[in-house]
C-alpha cells in the first residue's frame, strides 16, 4: 500500500494522518516533526504562562509514543525535512539529535509545516530575554525565565504587537503580577478589526493598567551581555526585562517554493478544494496553505487552528481513498483580555475597500442582558453589508462576558449567504439570563438595513 509521508506533526499533519489511519488500517504512515512534540494545543500557551494550566503536558493531545503504539503512525520528532524532490518522490531529512541526513521515499506527501513567527530583523533579537510564542518550547522558556526571576529580576514585560498573541500574553503576565507595556504600529490594537472596534479593546488594556503605545514602530534594541535592556521605538526608549514578539506569522512554505510548487496569498502554498498542490502526489494543509474566503470568493491566507484541523481532515479523507472538499473560511476568530471579549467574522472595512465593493455599516452599543438582570455588561456590535442588496459581509463584537461567542450566529448567517432582511427574522433564543428580548445581533442588523 502507498507510503504516506507527512511533514509537520501538529494540527493539520496529525489530523490528516489519523484520518488516513482510520480509513486504511494497514497504510504505512510516517511523520517528520522538527520540534520535540506532536499534536499539541498551541492556543493554550498563554494560559500555561498565566498559571491557569499547571502542567505543560496537559496541552499535548497525543505523544509520539501514543501515535506509534495506538495508531501505528511513525511520528519522528526532532527530524527536520530539508528538501523535497518531486520527480524522484523523495525528501531529504536531518536527524537533529544525531546530526545525520538521509533520503526518504514517498508515494504521497503532505506538507503541514505550519507558520513561523514574524521576526524583527534587528540586532539583539536573539537575546536570551526576547521570546517568541508559537511552540511549547517557547512557553517553557518563558515560564522558566519568570520562575528564575522570582527575586524580582523580571518585572517589566514589553510586548511587541497588539494582535491575538499580544492580547492573551498581556493577560497572562498581568495575572502573574507583572508590569506590562505593549507597543503596536497601528491606530488601535487588533488589526483584523476595524479601528473603531479595536478602540474598545485598546481602552480595556489601558483600564487594566497596560502601558499601551499606539502608532509606535519598533526601531531596534539596546542590548548587552546577551540580554535586551530596552526597546528603541518611534516614541523613544522603553526599558524591558523581557520582550515578547507577537508581530504575526507567515506560512512556512520554503520547502514548497524550492520544490517548484506554486504559492498563493502571502506565499502560502496554493491548493485546490481537495488540498492538492499543483504537483502530483503532493498535498498541503494547515497554516502553510492557502484557503478560499467564502465572502470575497478569492484565495486568502488565514492562520487559525480551527482551519488547520479542518483542512487536515479533508486532506486525510482524500489521501485515505475517500472524497471530500474544503469549502472555505470566514476568518471567524475570538479572544479575550480579562473581562473584555472580542470576535469577528467575514470581511472588515479595509478588506472591502481593497475589493472595491460598496458597503454600509452600522454600529450599536448595548448590553449583553436585560438591564434589570444581574451581570449585564456593555457590548458593541458592528455589522457590514453590501450596498443595495443588503447581503451580510462581516460582523465584529467587543464587550464584556457573554458577548463574543455570539459571533457564531453571524458566522452561520454568512455561511448561508443571508441578507439583513433575512437575518433579522432568525428564530433566536431568548431568556433574561442569556439575552435581551431583541438580540444585539438583530438590533445591529436592523440598524444596518436603514443604510442599505
Amino acid at each position: 500500500m502507498a507510503r504516506l509521508v507527512v511533514i509537520g506533526g501538529d494540527a493539520a499533519g496529525m489530523s490528516a494522518a489519523s484520518q488516513v489511519r482510520r480509513m486504511q488500517p494497514e497504510r504505512e504512515i510516517i511523520v517528520f516533526e522538527r520540534g520535540s512534540y506532536t499534536s499539541y494545543a498551541a492556543c493554550g500557551i498563554p494560559f500555561y504562562v498565566a498559571g491557569l494550566v499547571e502542567d505543560v503536558g496537559r496541552l499535548i493531545a497525543r505523544t509520539p509514543k501514543q501515535f506509534r503504539e495506538k495508531y501505528r503512525i511513525q511520528a519522528m520528532i526532532r527530524h527536520e525535512v530539508l528538501a523535497i524532490f518531486p520527480k524522484e518522490q523523495r525528501i531529504l531529512v536531518r536527524d537533529l539529535e544525531k546530526n545525520e541526513e538521509r533520503q526518504e521515499p514517498y508515494d504521497e506527501l503532505l506538507i503541514a509545516t505550519g507558520a513561523d513567527p514574524v521576526r524583527t530583523g534587528f540586532d539583539g533579537e536573539e537575546s536570551a530575554n526576547v521570546h517568541l510564542v508559537s511552540t511549547l518550547a517557547h512557553a517553557q522558556d518563558i515560564d522558566q525565565a519568570l520562575s528564575n526571576g522570582g527575586d524580582g529580576a523580571v518585572r517589566q514585560i514589553v510586548i511587541v504587537g497588539g494582535g491575538y498573541i499580544g492580547l492573551e500574553m498581556a493577560e497572562a503576565f498581568q495575572l502573574r503580577g507583572l508590569e506590562v507595556t505593549m507597543i503596536h504600529r497601528g491606530p488601535e490594537v487588533m488589526a483584523t478589526f476595524d479601528p473603531d472596534m479595536g478602540h474598545y479593546v485598546s481602552e480595556a488594556l489601558r483600564q487594566s493598567g497596560i502601558d499601551l503605545y499606539l502608532h509606535t514602530a519598533l526601531e531596534g534594541f539596546t542590548h548587552d551581555n546577551g540580554k535586551v535592556s530596552a526597546l528603541l521605538t518611534s516614541q523613544g526608549s522603553i526599558p524591558a526585562d523581557m520582550v515578547i514578539l507577537g508581530i504575526g506569522v507567515r506560512p512556512t512554505s520554503r520547502l514548497a517554493k524550492e520544490a517548484g510548487l506554486s504559492l498563493g496569498p502571502k506565499d502560502s502554498i496554493r491548493v485546490n478544494e481537495l488540498q492538492q498542490t499543483d504537483h502530483a502526489h503532493i498535498w498541503a494543509a494547515g497554516d502553510c496553505a492557502q484557503s478560499f474566503h467564502l465572502v470575497s470568493r478569492k484565495p486568502a491566507y488565514i492562520a487559525l487552528g480551527t482551519i488547520a484541523n479542518r483542512q487536515g481532515r479533508i486532506a486525510g479523507i482524500n489521501l485515505g481513498g475517500g472524497y471530500a472538499t474544503f469549502p472555505g473560511v470566514l476568518g471567524t476568530s475570538i479572544a479575550k483580555f480579562m473581562e473584555c471579549e472580542c470576535a469577528r467574522t467575514g470581511l472588515n472595512e479595509r478588506e472591502l475597500k481593497q475589493l472595491g465593493w460598496q458597503y454600509v455599516t452600522a454600529q450599536i452599543s448595548t448590553k449583553t442582558l436585560p438591564r434589570y438582570y444581574p451581570g449585564s455588561t456593555a457590548m458593541h456590535v458592528k455589522v457590514l453589508a453590501e450596498k443595495g442588496s443588503g447581503k451580510l459581509l462581516g460582523v465584529q463584537i467587543v464587550g464584556g462576558p457573554g458577548s463574543a461567542k455570539r459571533i457564531d450566529t453571524a458566522a452561520m448567517a454568512l455561511h448561508a449567504g443571508l441578507r439583513l432582511d433575512e437575518f433579522i427574522h432568525a428564530d433566536l433564543s431568548y431568556a433574561p439570563p442569556f439575552s435581551g428580548l431583541w438580540d444585539p445581533m438583530v438590533i445591529a442588523a436592523r440598524q444596518a438595513m436603514k443604510e442599505v
